[in-house]
């Protein structure tokens, strides 16, 4: 117990939920989990495993999807859409996406034609967290991935562990 008139930190509580198919977008949440676990609690779920009343509580909630034709998997956007409207107030959120790099898509005039128009999953679930009440705390973010199936290029790791830092770094301690 803190003393009269101190003030206590609890840790910061974080999900990161996640939709993949090839085990790319798994690995960059485990890599954004296991950075954020140095600043508290933090819990790394496939998003058909994770229920909404698991949200209460929660400091900070990170969503991220493979991108499958410029949006997320029909999983992930279902769980989002199936959040009451205001499941995220109070709660600061991040979005991610595995993608491939823009000169993988500058290869092909069409897709890339497409993706200006489109965008990328990480949008599409930022503008989706957003609606639910959760605050935006940094840009949604791609990690790249070679080809359809991956791997993760070189490097993507330790980018999505740096981001978690950056993530932990803007003070979501909560006081009691």
């Amino acid at each position: 117990m803190p003393a009269v008139g101190e003030e206590r930190q609890d840790t910061m509580k974080s999900h990161v939920l996640y939709d993949s198919q090839y085990g790319n977008t798994e690995r960059i949440a485990q890599a954004i989990g296991a950075a954020l676990s140095q600043s508290g609690e933090a819990q790394v779920l496939r998003i058909s495993q994770a229920a909404p009343v698991s949200l209460n509580g929660l400091d900070l909630l990170i969503v991220g999807s493979p991108t499958q034709r410029f949006n997320p998997t029909t999983t992930t956007t279902e769980y989002l859409k199936e959040l009451p409207s205001s499941a995220l107030h109070g709660v600061k959120v991040a979005a991610f996406d595995t993608r491939f790099t823009r000169e993988e898509i500058e290869k092909i005039p069409i897709l890339a034609f497409f993706v200006r128009i489109f965008g990328y999953a990480a949008g599409s679930i930022a503008k989706q967290l957003e609606t639910k009440g959760g605050s935006l705390q940094l840009p949604a973010e791609g990690f790249y991935v070679d080809g359809m199936e991956g791997p993760l290029l070189e490097g993507e790791l330790e980018r999505a562990r740096v981001w978690a830092v950056q993530l932990a770094s803007l003070g979501i301690n909560r006081t009691a």
